[in-house]
């Protein structure tokens, strides 16, 4: 039965060669947030993972930039009960922040937290769409590392193994539902 939900969620992400640069296989999950069963899949097995992984978690982080962690985090803390805490671009979120920059292929980026966002000794699970080079996930990491959270795991829908991500994680354990070479 999983394996069949699994297929469901994976025929619905589509490879675009040659995107955004040559030589670049994009992952595009647009058909499967457009397809409210697929989605609805998506959303169990993740909830299906964490329930099965974690007694208590307090809040799912998940991080709204140019990325679609946003798209997902929120109904998964909706179905667990629980609240989704925003990482934006700096310069997003009002009040006070801590902030922490990164490297980008092409330069670097910042992200930041609002200071009051959790508590220490909170748990935390941080949801992205995609697990490619770890930069971003890395960042989000040490965001909430600031703010005493005890990051239960990086969860993600799509994992890029050849680009390595999983490693600059370290000792934050990570389960990515889909993995591509």
């Amino acid at each position: 039965m999983n394996e069949e939900r699994l297929r469901l969620v994976r025929d619905r992400v589509r490879p675009f060669p040659d995107f955004p640069v040559p030589g670049v296989l994009f992952r595009d999950i647009s058909p499967l947030l457009k397809d409210p069963a697929a989605f609805r899949t998506l959303i169990d097995l993740l909830e299906d993972h964490l329930r099965a992984s974690f007694p208590q978690i307090d809040f799912i982080a998940g991080e709204c930039l140019d990325s679609r962690g946003f798209l997902i985090g929120p109904p998964l803390a909706q179905r667990l009960g629980i609240g989704f805490v925003l990482i934006r671009k700096k310069g997003k979120l009002p009040g006070p922040t801590e902030s922490v920059s990164y490297a980008l292929e092409y330069g670097k980026a910042e992200l930041e937290i609002q200071s009051d966002a959790v508590e220490p000794g909170q748990k935390v699970v941080i949801v992205d769409d995609l697990l490619a080079t770890g930069g971003t996930m890395c960042a989000a990491c040490e965001l909430l590392k600031r703010l005493k959270a005890q990051i239960l795991e990086c969860l993600v829908v799509i994992e890029l193994k050849s680009l390595k991500g999983s490693e600059k994680l370290k000792s934050v354990p990570y389960y990515s539902l889909l993995q591509y070479d």
